[in-house]
């Protein structure tokens, strides 16, 4: 007998459904989710009701891990943007020494002067306002340049972090 793809999605679905309690299956959906999702999409998600999924939402929300936002009647859930941006810096941290921290801020900060000078603008929004609908390569810098710029802020945080830490603990 041959299993299809089908059958083996039930099957994790079902191990999954087995090996979880409700709780966690909403908390590892609102983990994934950056654009909100009512509590019936979570619930459909999760393998939970809607009622189950609605009361671990609000739970989720008042422990800062998931933020809410509305789409006219309708509650949307997603993971707190804060909560994200708290794990991105702790693990960078974590994983990277502080030399090769302060080389990539300097690494990066060069990236963007080279934006800067390439395109004679001082930000992506303003190189936004200058390109043309066909111009590839210079859609992919502003890409590249906006992607830059977030990875600058959160090296530096983390090392303002790091910082902050070693502070704290004299």
């Amino acid at each position: 007998m041959t299993e299809t793809w089908d059958d083996v999605n039930e099957q994790v679905k079902t191990d999954w459904k087995e090996d979880t309690t409700p709780f966690e299956r909403v908390y590892e959906i609102v983990e994934q989710t950056h654009d909100g999702q009512s509590a019936a999409e979570i619930a459909d998600r999760a393998l939970v009701s809607e009622p189950t999924a609605r009361q671990h939402c609000k739970s989720l929300v008042n422990t800062g891990f998931a933020e809410t936002e509305q789409d006219g009647q309708t509650t949307l859930y997603k993971r707190h943007s804060d909560r994200v941006l708290m794990s991105r810096i702790r693990e960078l941290r974590e994983e990277v020494t502080r030399p090769e921290l302060l080389d990539s801020i300097k690494e990066m900060k060069t990236e963007i002067r080279r934006y800067e000078d390439r395109y004679d603008v001082v930000s992506p929004e303003e190189l936004s306002q200058q390109l043309d609908a066909d111009e590839t390569e210079g859609w992919d810098d502003l890409t590249a340049w906006r992607t830059t710029r977030q990875n600058l802020a959160v090296a530096q945080a983390a090392l303002a972090y790091d910082e902050a830490s070693h502070q704290f603990a004299v």
